[in-house]
Parts: C-alpha cells; sequence; structure tokens
C-alpha cells in the first residue's frame, strides 16, 4: 500500500507541473514585431486663392500669323498653369486672359480696350505681329498699361515708349547678322523679296538702309502679300539680275512658298530668310525646298547644340522639355517670344502687386534676364534689351535644324 501511494503521489505531481507549464506558456506574450516605419506624408501645397492677378494676352492665333500665334497662346497657358501649381504669386492665383487679333489691326485694338477696360489686366503680352503692335502702342501708352510686344520691327521701341517693351530680337539685328553672314561669303548684291506688312517694310527698310555703310547694294526690289500663293513672276524679275543672293522678309506660308518656286525655276543663288521663319511650319510647307536656307534665329532651334557654358542652354532646354511634354511637339521662337513676356510681367507682379507703375517699372529696371530669346537688360533708355548677339545663324539640313558654324 505504501509502494502504491507514493507512485500515484509522483504521478499527480507530474500532472501538476505540466499543467503549469502549460498554464505559464499560454499566457506568455509573443515577441513584439515592430511595425514597418512609413515616412511621414510630404504636406500638400495650398492652391492660390483670392482674386487673380490678370494679365491680358493678345495673340494672331488665326489667320496668316498663326503659326507665330498658336505657339504663343500655347506656352502662355502653359505657363499659367505652371504658376498656379506653384501656389500663384505671393498666394494669389495668376489669370492669363487670351484673345485672338486674328492678325488684324482692328481686332487688336479692339482686343486691348476689352482686356483693360473691361477685364482690369494690369499688363498685356503681345500682339504677334508687328503692324498690330504699331496699332495699339497710342492706346497703351494713354491707358498706362505694361506692353510687352511678341513682335520684332525696331519702331516698336524706338523712340522709346513709356509702357512699351518687347521680346523678339529686332529686324535691325537681323540685318546686322546676315550682313556678317554675307562679308563672310563675299556676297555684296542681293535682291530683297519682302511682303507688304509692316515687317516686311521694316525689314526692307532696315536692308537698304545698313547695306549703304555695309557694302552691301540691294539690286532688286520685288514685294509680295502674306497670302500670295505664287511669286514666280517677282522671282523671274530677280533671276535676271545680278544679285548673289536673295533676302526674303515675311512669316507664315508665303516664304516656304519662295523657296518652292525658287528650285522649281532652278535658281541656284542663296535663299536667305528672316528671323520670321523661325518655326517648322517653315519646313513643312517648303519640304526639300528649306534644306540649304539660312536665316538668323534665337538659340531656341539648336539649343542642343549649344556649348555648355553657354548662358542659355540650360534655360532654353527647360522650356523645350516642358513645352514637348505637354503638347507633344517642339517648341518654337514664337512661344519663346510669350515665355520672355509672361516671366518679365510675373517678375513684376512679385514685386508690385497690382501696381501697373510698379510693373512697368521692375520690367524696365530688368537686368542679366536669361530669357529664349536672349539676354535680357532694359533701361529707361532702352526698352528692347538685346543685341545682335542674340541671334545665331541657323540653316536647314534634311528638315532639321543646325547651328551655322562661321
Amino acid at each position: 500500500m505504501h509502494r502504491s501511494d507514493s507512485t500515484l503521489r509522483i504521478v499527480m505531481l507530474g500532472l501538476a507541473l505540466v499543467a503549469m507549464i502549460a498554464v505559464f506558456t499560454g499566457c506568455r506574450k509573443p515577441p513584439e514585431i515592430a511595425p514597418p516605419e512609413i515616412p511621414p506624408e510630404e504636406p500638400m501645397k495650398e492652391g492660390p486663392t483670392g482674386e487673380p492677378y490678370k494679365i491680358g494676352a493678345v495673340f494672331s492665333i488665326t489667320g496668316p500669323a498663326a503659326p507665330l500665334g498658336v505657339p504663343e497662346r500655347d506656352t502662355a497657358e502653359m505657363l499659367e498653369e505652371q504658376i498656379n501649381a506653384e501656389g500663384g504669386i505671393s498666394g494669389r492665383p495668376v489669370e492669363i486672359v487670351i484673345r485672338d487679333t486674328k492678325g488684324e489691326e482692328t481686332e487688336a485694338l479692339n482686343a486691348v480696350k476689352e482686356l483693360v477696360e473691361n477685364e482690369k489686366v494690369l499688363a498685356v503680352v503681345g500682339p504677334s505681329r508687328t503692324g498690330t503692335t504699331l496699332a495699339i502702342l497710342d492706346y497703351m501708352e494713354k491707358s498706362e498699361t505694361p506692353l510687352i510686344s511678341c513682335a520684332a520691327a525696331v519702331a516698336i521701341t524706338t523712340p522709346v515708349k513709356k509702357w512699351v517693351f518687347k521680346t523678339p530680337q529686332t529686324d535691325a539685328d537681323a540685318v546686322t547678322k546676315i550682313f556678317e553672314h554675307f562679308k563672310k561669303q563675299s556676297i555684296t548684291k542681293i535682291a530683297a523679296l519682302t511682303c507688304t506688312d509692316a515687317f516686311g517694310e521694316a525689314g526692307l527698310a532696315q536692308l537698304e538702309e545698313q547695306g549703304k555703310s555695309a557694302g552691301i547694294a540691294v539690286v532688286a526690289k520685288e514685294a509680295f502679300g502674306d497670302k500670295d500663293t505664287d511669286m514666280t513672276g517677282q522671282l523671274t524679275k530677280i533671276k535676271g539680275t545680278d544679285a548673289q543672293a536673295v533676302v526674303c522678309w515675311g512669316i507664315g506660308a508665303a516664304p516656304a512658298l519662295i523657296a518652292k518656286q525658287m528650285k522649281q525655276l532652278q535658281m541656284t543663288i542663296p535663299l536667305v530668310q528672316s528671323h520670321g521663319v523661325a518655326n517648322m511650319k517653315f519646313i513643312e510647307v517648303a519640304g526639300e525646298a528649306a534644306n540649304g536656307v539660312v536665316f538668323p534665329a534665337g538659340r531656341l532651334l539648336v539649343a542642343d547644340q549649344l556649348p555648355d557654358a553657354d548662358p542659355q542652354k540650360e534655360t532654353l532646354l527647360r522650356y523645350a522639355e516642358q513645352f514637348r511634354g505637354k503638347y507633344n511637339r517642339d517648341p518654337d521662337t514664337f512661344g519663346g517670344h510669350a515665355w520672355d513676356a509672361v516671366q518679365l510681367v510675373v517678375k513684376g507682379l512679385q514685386e508690385a502687386g497690382d501696381d501697373k507703375e510698379g510693373i512697368r517699372s521692375t520690367i524696365e529696371s530688368t537686368k542679366d534676364f536669361v530669357g529664349i530669346g536672349g539676354i535680357f537688360n532694359y533701361s529707361a533708355e532702352d526698352h528692347y534689351g538685346l543685341s545682335p548677339e542674340a541671334f545665331v545663324m541657323v540653316t536647314i539640313e534634311d528638315g532639321k535644324w543646325k547651328l551655322l558654324a562661321e
């Protein structure tokens, strides 16, 4: 009996020990596993609020000068989107109110009156054309509203007008650059084939005036309308002269047709165009006849061919990348004119808010602004801000822009 009791006691103690171990292990917490670290969310940028700063824009979106106005409009819309995505100006949104001048003087004047008097814009960028710009200068001066034109003629800012600025390189500087090229090619006699609009007339005046001091004679002068579709008559007359090169001064499709018709007439002398053809539309219309054409242009067209030390290269490539990303096509010189104009107005708004005189004064004091058209330095005596160095000479090879090494 004694051994049985002892055995039973041992068994019971064993069972109790097992139970205690089970209870102990069952109550133990499993090892804690630290949760993965979640990076803090970036604070969302607050969108601009309040009354928008209004900028007016008048471009030739339709009509013969549409190849100029469309990229200008697209650039302005892209910049409005970018500026507001970054918080606007001092927390306020920017609104660019765009109107189509159709390339016509009366339409341009009516458009700026509506923008200034009804929309209450603080500044206007554009127009695209010389003629439409000249048509609104008096009104802009009287309304005391800053204007930054996207047209080229030297007459826009010479003599200086208090409220008027421009961003494109002038016709005067374009001719200077062309004549430098001619001197290197030993060309002393040229034929001028110019449009009957204000841009063409200004170009012809510069060719004749600068030709006297440069030793380059204009031995033939012919004209064309920007809607003309046949220039063989004018070209045949030029072919009968001793001109060593043809200089064409115009915009839109007409200069491209001139290139084609020179080929058809088997004219072998060089064709030099103005900076008015610095867009892909010229190549599209001229086709193979575009190859070999030479003209002065801003650096944008050949930005990827510039040396890395060029102070404009980074700005040019960034604008080109942004424009291609939004519109799936290459930018051109004319969109660049609008980029410069809008950025200069924005600079004025950042400094002066809705004070028109303050905006004007800020633009006038701009120094070393790296733009698409060049590096701008304005002053009370100079509302153009550039020099012939804003141009490079460009040629066309296999339908592509190429920096001309001279």
